[in-house]
């Protein structure tokens, strides 16, 4: 999907004791969506293009970068955004050690989840973490939660929706909510929780377009289809850690991808591990120490 760039690896590098001149962590991925880490150490890109939109947040350090003729710099906490063809470089500010995270999307994905079918510029390629940017953030927030069918179409949408937004384009189409369209996908998810039901199944299901049916439930229920998936798994995975399922067996059950995915979650919605609950539930301290009770 990406364009590989820059100089050739250097054949000792891995055997260097100095530090890294760059490093890449690939994230999990999905048709038209790749993630990835990436550190720089004095080190830079040479000119050169993507095919896709490349949206990352600088972690650490001052990302500098030549783009449309200017140069940019990149702040720890702010997102650099790159539009499909448009050549860039990009380096370490100031001989300092970068880190950022950047996700690269397929155009017809974006495409695909706009309203009116064309891509929208963004001209301003640095843009601060705001409200309105945190939905792309979030996307790159764990590089290892695996891209299922619905989360992409939820990246998509996310996407779409900013970019176009900050294109100053028309703000997304509302209009009125589908409520018996949404309200089938929601029953649907709830009582099949644990299985992976694609965009396509969900399609079927209301007969709605994907991309206008995570709009419409997000505005309905305040998460979108995949997000609400999750929170069913995490109830059935709670439930299954106090009758003493073991954890693993719990996550498989519950329809994650393996535990480790399973103790990203819980973590994320309760603020603890799996098994620093099963624990607590082993105490007596009961599922009311933490969290809401699970929603119905």
């Amino acid at each position: 999907m990406r364009q590989k760039v820059g100089p050739p690896a250097t054949a000792g590098l891995e055997r260097s004791c100095g530090p890294q001149p760059i490093v890449v962590r690939p994230g999990t991925g999905a048709p038209g969506v790749e993630r990835v880490e990436v550190r720089l150490s004095g080190w830079g890109y040479q000119p050169h293009q993507h095919d896709t939109y490349g949206i990352g947040i600088t972690l650490a350090g001052v990302q500098v970068f030549g783009y449309r003729g200017q140069r940019h710099l990149c702040l720890p906490g702010q997102l650099h955004i790159l539009h499909p063809g448009e050549t860039h470089d990009g380096a370490a500010a100031g001989g300092h050690d970068l880190l950022y995270r950047i996700v690269y999307l397929a155009p017809e994905l974006v495409s695909g989840a706009m309203t009116d079918r064309s891509l929208p510029f963004v001209a301003a390629p640095v843009q601060a973490l705001s409200r309105a940017t945190r939905s792309i953030a979030g996307f790159l927030a764990d590089l290892d939660e695996p891209v299922s069918d619905l989360r992409r179409t939820d990246i998509a949408v996310a996407a779409a929706d900013v970019l176009s937004m900050l294109a100053a384009q028309h703000a997304p189409d509302r209009g009125g909510i589908d409520m018996t369209a949404v309200g089938l996908a929601r029953e649907y998810l709830a009582a099949h929780a644990n299985e992976q039901t694609s965009a396509a199944a969900l399609e079927k299901l209301t007969g709605m377009d994907r991309f206008m049916l995570t709009r419409q439930f997000r505005r309905a229920f305040g998460v979108s289809p995949d997000r609400y998936r999750t929170s069913r798994r995490l109830d059935l995975a709670r439930v299954a850690i106090e009758l003493g399922v073991p954890l693993a067996q719990a996550a498989f059950q519950a329809g994650f991808a393996d535990q480790s995915h399973m103790t990203r979650q819980f973590k994320r919605a309760y603020g603890l591990t799996p098994g620093r609950y099963a624990t607590a539930i082993t105490l007596g301290l009961g599922s009311r120490a933490v969290g809401p009770p699970p929603s119905k």
